[in-house]
């Protein structure tokens, strides 16, 4: 009987090109759940087959637990009952009796077999599965099999697929038998076995779909960097080459705009613009916004935006139509920008070169001259004046030694104030938030430092936000935001 159990594991392990161990697995638990069948439901049996000479044995198992948790006596024994047959047992081991195997002739019920035949098709499934993986396809091409509550099952191969209805292009009507793409967005475990998912409105579909048309782009003589869609309408891409023979944004459009029409037939007539790719932000952002010409640009590095200024003609082309131009040109490029006109540009200018005087002239009791000579040399805040190296102010025009060392006096003056004024509003008006749980005085004086000042004002804010002011993480943020609106739900 040994013997045939060898010769059945290593005719279903060709069969259905799996490995040997899940074949004994699945024999494993159809000779357990066959022997089950003499006891109670609960009951805990393990068989094991010997790989090497195909004998197998059956145990019955307990797990032995504290005397005031031993709730299932089908599968648990209490410690005090353990250490009578098994003196030195600790909680936690198994306690072990050997059993009569049933005779493997006799696993004729149809539960055993079935669990053997699922064991064998999941494993089957998952090999599949892993041998496409391994070949990196992530570009799929199949047929609808059937249409599931919207949702499509797509047929590759010996592979089934779901391309989900939130995951097709808008207002495209997708039939059963039609011949279809998509990308491949991941593989969910989570249902019963492993399962495809696609998505034909990923950026990575279109830049896939370039690459299938363009074999410049398989050679590595260009390459895709980026990728931002309005899925069925609008999509951008930025390309590069690696040979600075060829012209990129050429050779992805084709001889008289073939290579890009297919892509755009297969994207639902969607528009594609493809833009040169540049190492320097800003004039990547340029070339983003085209065909819309920029005036100028400022970059804010901390905030990670730039403000494009632009003439009142191109203002309508750079936005596009409801904002769509320089949303896809912010996710493509990855900055938040900012579009404005030369006048508003100017205005704003204007506007914060004004605050600007003002801060100085009142934290370093300086007249404006002075105070313009600053904002004009590049100073933008207090802590500049103070602590900026004192070469850099010796250079500016009409500003000695004697002045230089007074305004950065003034400037230290003026933040240590700041700082004690900050340090009595956390020690006079943060008294409800010092008794949050979780919370610190470093905490506390990054939240003074943004107004906010008790508890109540904490309630208000949303997990983001507290995130983004302190950079505390979110399930920290989340517990002091909800021990703040605690007295909400007294």
């Amino acid at each position: 009987m040994s013997r045939e159990i060898l010769l059945l594991v290593d005719a279903l392990a060709r069969e259905k090109n799996v490995n040997r161990d899940i074949v004994f697995g699945a024999l494993e638990q159809a000779l357990a759940s066959a022997t089950k069948k003499r006891f109670h439901d609960n009951a805990d049996i393990r068989v094991e087959i010997d790989r090497e000479t195909g004998e197998y044995k059956a145990w019955r198992c307990w797990q032995i637990v504290p005397d005031d948790e031993h709730e299932f006596p089908d599968s648990q024994i209490a410690w005090t009952d353990a250490q009578v047959s098994h003196p030195g047992m600790q909680i936690g081991d198994e306690v072990r009796e050997p059993l009569e195997a049933v005779e493997f002739g006799r696993i004729g019920a149809q539960a055993a077999k079935q669990v053997i035949l699922q064991r064998i098709r999941d494993a089957e499934r998952e090999q599949i599965l892993n041998d496409f993986l391994d070949r990196k396809e992530f570009l799929v091409t199949g047929t609808i099999k059937r249409m599931e509550r919207g949702n499509a099952i797509v047929e590759s191969g010996r592979i089934e697929a779901l391309l989900p209805r939130d995951q097709m292009i808008p207002k495209e009507n997708l039939r059963v038998g039609d011949r279809v793409r998509a990308y491949l967005l991941r593989v969910d475990r989570s249902g019963r076995g492993p399962q495809l998912i696609l998505s034909r409105i990923a950026p990575e579909f279109i830049a896939k779909l370039f690459e299938l048309e363009v074999p410049e782009i398989e050679e590595g003589l260009l390459e895709i960097k980026g990728a931002a869609r309005d899925p069925g309408v609008r999509a951008k891409i930025a390309v590069k080459s690696n040979d600075q023979r060829l012209d990129p944004i050429g050779t992805c459009v084709g001889m008289r705009g073939s290579r890009v029409q297919a892509v755009t037939a297969e994207l639902a007539g969607e528009r594609v613009d493809i833009i040169l790719w540049s190492p320097e932000a800003a004039q990547f952002v340029i070339n983003a916004l085209a065909p819309a010409e920029v005036s100028s640009i400022v970059v804010d590095e901390d905030k990670h935006s730039m403000d494009v200024v632009l003439e009142e003609d191109q203002l309508a082309q750079a936005i596009g139509r409801s904002g769509q131009n320089v949303r896809l040109a912010s996710e493509l490029t990855g900055w938040e920008l900012n579009i404005m006109t030369v006048e508003e540009a100017r205005r704003r200018s204007e506007g914060e070169a004004l605050a600007l005087r003002e801060l100085f002239v009142s934290k370093l009791d300086v007249d404006e001259e002075v105070a313009d000579i600053l904002a004009q040399e590049g100073f933008g805040s207090i802590e500049e004046v103070a602590y900026v190296p004192i070469g850099e102010m010796l250079g500016i025009e009409g500003f000695d030694e004697d002045l230089v060392n007074e305004l950065r006096a003034r400037a230290r003056d003026a933040l240590l104030t700041d700082a004690i004024v900050n340090e009595e509003k956390v020690e006079h008006g943060a008294e409800d938030l010092a008794a949050l749980e979780g919370m610190d005085d470093a905490l506390m004086h990054k939240l003074a430092e943004h107004g906010i000042k008790d508890s109540e004002a904490l309630a208000e804010l949303g997990v983001d936000e507290l995130v983004e002011m302190t950079g505390v993480d979110a399930d920290r943020a989340s517990q002091l935001i909800m021990a703040a609106r605690a007295p909400w739900f007294a």
